[in-house]
């Protein structure tokens, strides 16, 4: 099914849209789908845990060994209890759940739901009689209610009374004429008893209903396909006067999917937005909302839609949002094109240390100081070969060569800063008007321009690393050079290969081919790396690389007068720093890396760290860190959670 499809294309609505892929922001290509994918086995059920974190297993395991401890967890309580019975129920579960819904029956205060519950279960195991007493007694109790009568109707039908059935269908209508499944019922049945003319004829008696909505929207649905737009919208007013306040999901869903079928993109932000409310409404109205928003060019107004679902905090909406992050994303990027009039401004920010480690962060008591008249090396990337002849500036969106360009000279620096006795600094030409962003060349550095830029600003390096990156086959390919600043003389070169999918097939091994030419050609000492320094090793490496390119780039989006879009995919940095974490649960240097993506981020995107404080402190909790770390991390998460 196709994105359009998922979302402006249902004949009838889901209870949820289907997520549309995701685009994978990643230092490497984004995977293709695998034979055996989980996700596409309707035998496999999708859960997460504490942290977020996706998982499958199968409906067998979910039935024998989830669900009775879930059911007795919740035995008490009804809300979370209907939860869990309505749920299983989806699955076909209802044998498994009769005596949890009989205990609903019991304890529910919203009585009719507590009874659908459990009468509809006794109705799939085959004891109609018994269900046929739980809605009886409902009425005699409470009094004729819509949804119980149509229950009550499907175990007349099932007993093949179909008279009956209809007539007390009917009557159920009559009291509650916007039950989707009854309503949805009545017309199935005349219109296979008559054809598609007796089907509307069907829709139009429940519509003369009082208060009747759902039946006028399917009516407008109809409209609309025999482009009588104005009749439609004024169905549409209709139906938003009849409804309940807040207005119900499945009708704004309905109206925005059927509108943006057709085309009517402005009316869907008219009729449906005021009404939207994120809690309320979530992912199946602001889908709709987000697309009408962007395929008519409203960035910001997309972009708040999108935070208003990110700050429900639902794990399962997790690739949706992150799907529509990465599209607004690059439709702001292809609004603002380059002025090619304009000569760029370019300038070079200087990152000192490892990007995670900055002189002023309470980790740095960690690990063992640098003195003063230590040599210090310089590294510039940002540069790779090009599929292209041209010529012209281009602002892009972030691609898995670019990532890489900026994403392994920090990690050349770290290397070598636990290494060796020396300072490092990582260089990054960054443009400075037309909105700020990272130059990303097509061509080599110069030796005698990476020596002058080396030598400029406050701290003056002896030497420069440039890297140049070749991603044009496979495997990608490295190329380093050894500058001295005093007189850009090249002193070595080195050149290293590995897979783009699997960087630890390579680029460790030129980090060490790296420090062996510093100690030849610059004197400088290799020492034992400190055991608190440890990179993540296979399959987490590509992710490492990824998430201090990132770092880097959250630090540049919190600089004074960089525009709040320069951003994209924040809560999906923090998730998959998150993540990198719990991979590596002793691993200090992911930790202070999780820390300090927060700090830059508190700068950058200040409103959305508190969506993320009961993971952090269940990281901290579950999967302590040895001592001084753990204090220090404290430390840090609570000034990213600090007012």
């Amino acid at each position: 099914m196709s994105l359009f499809d998922n979302l402006f294309g249902r004949k009838k609505p889901d209870p949820e849209p289907v997520p549309p892929k995701p685009s994978t922001p990643a230092v490497l290509p984004p995977k293709k789908n695998q034979p055996g994918d989980p996700s596409k086995d309707p035998n496999m059920i999708k859960v997460f845990d504490a942290y977020g974190r996706e998982m499958f297993i199968t409906k067998e395991v979910w039935r024998t060994q989830v669900l009775p401890g879930t059911l007795k967890s919740n035995w008490n309580n009804a809300e979370q209890l209907a939860g869990v019975v309505i749920g299983s129920m989806n699955d076909g579960f209802f044998a498994d759940v009769l005596a949890a819904a009989e205990q609903l029956y019991r304890i529910d205060p919203i009585p009719a739901r507590g009874t659908c519950a459990y009468g509809i279960v006794l109705m799939k195991i085959n004891r109609l009689d018994d269900a046929e007493k739980v809605f009886q007694s409902y009425i005699q109790k409470h009094g004729e209610e819509g949804s119980i009568l149509t229950n009550l109707a499907k175990v007349y039908s099932a007993r093949n009374d179909h008279r009956k059935a209809e007539e007390v269908l009917w009557h159920g209508l009559e009291l509650d004429p916007n039950q989707d499944n009854g309503m949805g019922w009545y017309f199935t049945i005349y219109r296979e008893r008559g054809g598609e003319p007796a089907g509307q004829d069907a829709l139009r008696r429940i519509a003369a209903l009082p208060g009747s909505w759902r039946a006028k929207l399917w009516l407008a649905r109809q409209a609309l396909q025999a482009r009588k737009t104005v009749e439609a919208l004024s169905m549409y007013q209709e139906c938003l006067a009849r409804a309940t306040k807040p207005v119900p999901t499945d009708l704004l869903m309905q109206m925005s999917g059927d509108l943006g079928n057709a085309g009517h993109l402005p009316q869907i932000l008219q009729l449906v937005e005021p009404h939207f409310d994120a809690k309320t409404h979530g992912l199946p109205v602001g889908n709709n909302l987000i697309k009408a928003h962007l395929d008519l060019g409203q960035i910001d107004a997309g972009r708040r839609i999108l935070d208003q679902l990110y700050a429900q905090n639902r794990m399962d909406w997790k690739q949706n949002l992150s799907y529509w992050d990465t599209e607004l994303a690059k439709a702001r990027v292809a609004a603002a094109p380059v002025d090619q009039k304009t000569p760029m401004q370019i300038a070079m920010l200087t990152i000192e240390g490892p990007v995670w480690l900055k002189p002023t962060s309470p980790a740095v008591e960690l690990f063992p100081a640098r003195t003063a008249d230590a040599v210090t090396i310089a590294f510039l990337g940002c540069s790779a070969e090009v599929a292209t002849n041209s010529k012209r500036i281009e602002r892009q969106m972030t691609d898995a060569s670019g990532r890489m360009s900026r994403a392994l000279p920090l990690f050349l620096a770290e290397q070598v800063e636990f290494g060796s006795q020396t300072r490092v600094q990582t260089l990054v030409p960054w443009i400075t008007n037309a909105g700020g962003g990272f130059v990303f060349s097509g061509v080599p550095w110069k030796d005698d321009d990476a020596a002058n830029y080396a030598r400029q600003g406050e701290t003056k390096s002896d030497y420069v690393v440039t890297i140049n990156l070749k991603p044009n086959a496979e495997p990608w390919t490295a190329e380093l050079r050894l500058i001295r600043t005093i007189d850009a003389k090249c002193l070595g070169t080195l050149s290293g290969s590995f897979p783009s999918a699997k960087p630890e097939e390579g680029i460790p091994a030129l980090a060490r081919q790296l420090l062996t030419l510093l100690k030849e050609q610059a004197e400088v000492e290799p020492v034992t790396v400190t055991s608190l320094y440890q990179t993540p090793g296979a399959p987490h490496f590509a992710y490492y690389l990824l998430r201090l390119e990132q770092l880097l780039a959250v630090r540049c989006g919190g600089m004074d007068g960089i525009p709040a879009g320069f951003l994209s995919g924040e809560r999906e940095i923090i998730d998959g720093n998150l993540q990198l974490c719990l991979d590596n649960p002793q691993n200090i240097g992911t930790r202070i890396l999780l820390a300090q993506t927060l700090l830059a981020m508190k700068r950058a995107r200040p409103d959305i760290l508190l969506e993320f404080k009961d993971k952090l402190a269940l990281l901290q909790k579950e999967k302590p860190l040895p001592e001084p770390a753990n204090g220090v991390l404290q430390r840090m998460f609570n000034e990213v959670l600090a007012a």
